[in-house]
């Protein structure tokens, strides 16, 4: 399975960081690596870890945002940004456009502004780690926030179906024959029968398999689960 995305918090005000911690842990596929409460506190995570993502204040108490992302683009180039601020400023916010971050939410956020912003964040990180050329719509994508939000994020999966899983459990549906049970999809990939159960249905749902029911010479019909071919 794919690595988490990894993100390092860089908020003075412990509470707050604290709230932006909780809501990672409610999404799969993300994982706080540390927190960051003041600038200098910042630059030495950034340069002991260089996370996948840094959520950024721009009010810390040694430190504007704005020169912490400079550190960043320095010392850890591959790591992205999203700005979490009270600081709407046009300068501030002229910088950070300028300089690439991949968003800017403002204070008081919501779980579902955050969530919205982190899976955004996640699909264009996903378009950008294939290799070869990339299709117009998915450069387009990377540019279009608009379409980001409301074709692929409102069509991601639902909590408790993270895409990585999902696609391990199609890649080892096709390799079988005769349809799969959940108890021997939960077997071969090495997860629960229930979660091996709640894809398999998630995928019957998208009309990306189907089920039927297939009788033995003895006990019970077991459901078994097809991979639908278009």
């Amino acid at each position: 399975m794919q690595n988490p995305i990894e993100i390092l918090i860089i908020e003075d005000d412990k509470r707050i960081a604290d709230i932006h911690r909780r809501f990672i842990e409610k999404m799969e596929g993300f994982t706080v690596v540390g927190s960051a409460h003041t600038g200098e506190e910042a630059k030495d995570w950034v340069q002991a870890l260089s996370p996948d993502l840094v959520l950024l204040d721009v009010y810390l108490p040694d430190a504007l945002g704005t020169e912490i992302m400079g550190f960043i683009h320095e010392n850890s180039p591959d790591t992205d940004i999203i700005f979490i601020t009270a600081a709407a400023e046009v300068d501030i916010v002229k910088k950070a456009y300028r300089r690439g971050v991949a968003d800017y939410i403002l204070k008081p956020l919501t779980f579902d502004r955050f969530k919205e912003s982190l899976l955004s964040y996640r699909a264009k990180r996903e378009k950008l780690a294939g290799d070869g050329i990339m299709k117009e719509d998915s450069i387009q994508f990377l540019w279009n926030k608009t379409n980001a939000t409301s074709e692929n994020v409102d069509h991601l999966p639902p909590k408790g179906i993270d895409p990585i899983t999902k696609e391990k459990v199609i890649n080892h549906m096709k390799q079988v024959e005769g349809g799969i049970t959940a108890e021997t999809l939960g077997m071969d990939i090495g997860v629960s029968r229930s979660t091996a159960r709640r894809y398999l249905e998630y995928l019957v749902s998208e009309k990306q398999a189907y089920t039927e029911l297939i009788y033995g010479s003895v006990g019970r019909p077991e459901r078994r689960y097809f991979i639908q071919y278009r």
